[in-house]
């Protein structure tokens, strides 16, 4: 990592809006199952040093910016959403950045979730490793935002995760806004191999679970460890004390460095074992950026079938569309009191049965 890109974190520079700011996440890839989310870019780089952070090898301008006219950005999404308005859709502002981390000095979240409480189709996305969750605790937010969480054991937070909140203070802020009514979202992600990783990640669940009950929460997905294979020599060189690209990895159909599939089957089916402990079978858990084939090992019927799992409710997903239809389905139906559009297949663009 530059020094340019270090310097840039450390200070916000406000720009205007340029073209559209919302888009379909860029991850989204035919050869795996994604779950068609869509994102706003409205904040550039983040103060935090994560070792695996794809901005790294991603952003050419190590300049931290914001944009700080909510009006032009709430445009640019009714513009979008205001055209199919029979389909639910989920916003994040992540993609580029942590959409809590500079929340004292921006209040951009605060405005969104105040702007998304009126839009009938439209759920937001604020996804943190931060413990930034003061200045929205007040708000009327409706319960049309939902606050997220990137998770991970205390050895990776320790050792990759550097300058963001420690777990502790994640799950206490987590419980702050899940007292204060929101939705909240969980993201186990990446999942990366250490010493005693199977406690870690079942002492990770149990806390999770001794700060929130499954009723608030939205969704939860599992990925693990992923990168592009130039990216590898930055993490070396920017972060040299970390052993993640020492690790054996395959190159997957999306170009990205991967664990072996035998090593990711062990680390998701000892997760989903912890997280089924809690968790009812009407909750949503997801992979993110996974191969269809993983997903019909876990989720689908056969000699690996999980009595709870998200095929418990919904029939495995076939596309990327049909996923979007199923969280569209899973919401709509496990909280009717927000007045989400019923969710029909030809609105996702499905075949109609």
């Amino acid at each position: 990592m530059s020094r340019y890109y270090r310097d840039g974190k450390a200070k916000i520079q406000y720009i205007p809006k340029k073209g559209d700011v919302m888009d379909t996440c860029a991850t989204i890839s035919n050869k795996y199952v994604c779950c068609n989310v869509q994102v706003i870019k409205t904040v550039s780089n983040c103060p935090f040093d994560c070792s695996y952070c794809f901005l790294q090898d991603y952003l050419n301008d190590g300049n931290t910016k914001v944009i700080q006219d909510i009006d032009a950005i709430m445009a640019n999404v009714h513009e979008k959403v205001d055209r199919e308005p029979n389909r639910l859709f989920r916003i994040g502002t992540w993609e580029l950045g942590d959409s809590l981390a500079l929340e004292v000095q921006t209040g951009q979240a605060a405005a969104l979730i105040e702007r998304f409480r009126d839009i009938p189709n439209a759920l937001l996305e604020l996804k943190t490793k931060s413990d930034v969750v003061a200045p929205i605790l007040t708000l009327d937010h409706g319960q049309k935002t939902v606050v997220s969480w990137s998770l991970n054991t205390h050895a990776v937070v320790n050792a990759e995760e550097h300058k963001t909140a420690r777990l502790a203070d994640r799950l206490a802020a987590m419980k702050a806004v899940y007292d204060a009514g929101y939705l909240v979202g969980v993201h186990i992600d990446p999942m990366i191999l250490h010493d005693n990783w199977e406690i870690e990640y079942t002492d990770l669940v149990d806390q999770l679970f001794a700060h929130i009950q499954p009723d608030h929460l939205a969704w939860l997905s599992i990925g693990s460890l992923r990168f592009k294979p130039e990216m590898k020599k930055k993490m070396e060189s920017n972060f040299p004390g970390s052993s993640l690209t020492a690790a054996e990895m395959v190159l997957g159909d999306d170009g990205k460095l991967r664990y072996p599939k035998p090593i990711r089957n062990q680390m998701y089916a000892h997760i989903l074992a912890d997280l089924y402990r809690y968790l009812k079978p009407e909750t949503l858990i997801y992979f993110c950026m996974e191969r269809w084939d993983m997903w019909q090992r876990f989720f689908g019927e056969g000699p690996h079938y999980t009595a709870m799992h998200y095929g418990h409710l919904y029939p495995l997903p076939q596309s990327i569309e049909a996923l979007d239809y199923h969280f569209a389905q899973s919401i709509t139906d496990r909280y009717p009191h927000l007045n989400l559009p019923k969710p029909t297949r030809s609105a996702y663009g499905l075949p109609i049965d």
